[in-house]
């Protein structure tokens, strides 16, 4: 038996005025995801639990399987074992977001944009090199991820500040949203200090000449201390391997014992590789049992609010990465079984995310359905011929094991 688990990040939404009363997913032409609608059981999944923020993080952790209520300890922690950096025990891990903040003219800042205009990773680093190297301070280090997203390992530092993620609150005055709580003095100082020293950088006077946006400061959040996670080899006996383009879901991989296969080309943007990400998993698959495809596209098309950003990304999904895997196990690996659903909604109207139930389909190669009536969209949690899982990490142990 092979597994493959598809998450179009963000993918799910709302009914939008602008598409006629429907969602992306229902305007979006899907037919294979459709297609493994009708021939799959259909259902809801409660990825975010009561209480926890709808992060990315939390949800796909509740996808692979683990109860975040006993294995979260937060975002960054996870990001930091994706670019293989050993935490110690009293180590807490921030990311660390390049954003664009906006002064207006009364005076106010505002965040305008929470990837410094999905800034590269050839100009992120060379921004973040300089900055720990001008902050430089054996209290804590920097180390430069991909695009935006970095990481700051704060040494016998403190969990508490009380953060926020700065795709939540896109056009609002950020003063409302400075870290607050024990030790957040030290996160405030190092985000003020981040400011002078990018101003006056030649990548981001090249970025504005380019009329491109300038990275203006360092955003800390999702800090945590190291997870202790049990790999897929403990908890169901199969080898695995993961896809994305995103640290979060490689170091989920990382701490579950997977293999995580680099492809080229992949960005976490609507220009991303989807057709290599296809085609790397179906090779995995000759040496491991498992493979979970993350493509991240659809949320950050949510996060900027774009309707058809969002649409490309859902249709380059369904015809670049599900209708080749559907096609490539059915060649291949005759049995097979496959998880599609997003992890999270986020919403065009919000950008940002959102913790209700998301639908997801899950096909088994050996039990075809054959209905005719059936979509893949959010209307399937109308239906009262659907699955539930209230308890969204369970839905991983009835994928794997059937029950």
């Amino acid at each position: 038996m092979k597994y493959v688990v598809i998450i179009g990040d963000g993918m799910a939404d709302h009914p939008l005025p602008e598409l006629g009363g429907l969602t992306p997913l229902q305007k979006a032409h899907t037919p294979h995801m459709n297609a493994l609608a009708r021939r799959g059981r259909i259902g809801i999944s409660h990825t975010v639990p009561q209480g926890f923020h709808p992060g990315s993080d939390v949800a796909n952790l509740s996808i692979m399987g683990y109860d975040p209520a006993r294995y979260y300890t937060g975002r960054a922690p996870l990001e930091a074992a994706s670019i293989g950096i050993a935490m110690q025990d009293d180590d807490v891990a921030y990311r660390c977001n390049l954003v664009t903040l906006r002064t207006e003219p009364d005076g106010s800042v505002v965040m305008e944009d929470y990837s410094s205009g999905h800034i590269t990773t050839e100009e992120s680093r060379e921004l973040i090199v300089a900055l720990a190297k001008e902050l430089k301070s054996g209290v804590f280090d920097l180390y430069p991820g991909v695009s935006y997203r970095h990481l700051l390992i704060w040494h016998g530092g403190s969990t508490s500040p009380v953060c926020t993620a700065p795709h939540d609150i896109l056009e609002r005055r950020i003063d409302e949203f400075l870290p607050t709580g024990k030790g957040s003095s030290f996160v405030r100082d190092l985000m003020c200090r981040s400011q002078a020293i990018l101003a006056s950088h030649p990548v981001n006077s090249k970025r504005v000449a380019d009329g491109k946006r300038p990275a203006t400061s360092i955003w800390l959040w999702g800090q945590g201390k190291r997870p202790a996670l049990p790999s897929y080899q403990e908890q169901y006996g199969i080898s695995g391997a993961l896809i994305s383009a995103v640290d979060l879901t490689k170091g989920l991989g990382k701490y579950a014992g997977f293999e995580i296969l680099n492809v080229p080309g992949v960005t976490g943007w609507i220009d991303t590789n989807y057709e290599g990400k296809a085609q790397a998993a179906l090779d995995a698959l000759e040496r491991v049992d498992y493979v979970y495809i993350h493509v991240e596209s659809p949320d950050e098309a949510g996060h900027s609010g774009n309707v058809q950003y969002k649409l490309q990304a859902i249709e380059d999904l369904d015809a670049k990465v599900v209708g080749p895997v559907v096609q490539g196990l059915a060649e291949r690996f005759p049995e097979h079984r496959i998880l599609l659903m997003p992890d999270h909604a986020t919403p065009i109207f919000a950008r940002t995310h959102t913790g209700e139930p998301v639908p997801f389909v899950l096909f088994d190669s050996r039990k075809p359905l054959d209905r005719s009536s059936v979509a893949y969209d959010e209307s399937i949690a109308a239906r009262d011929d659907i699955m539930v899982f209230e308890q969204g990490y369970k839905l991983m142990d009835f994928f794997i094991r059937g029950e």
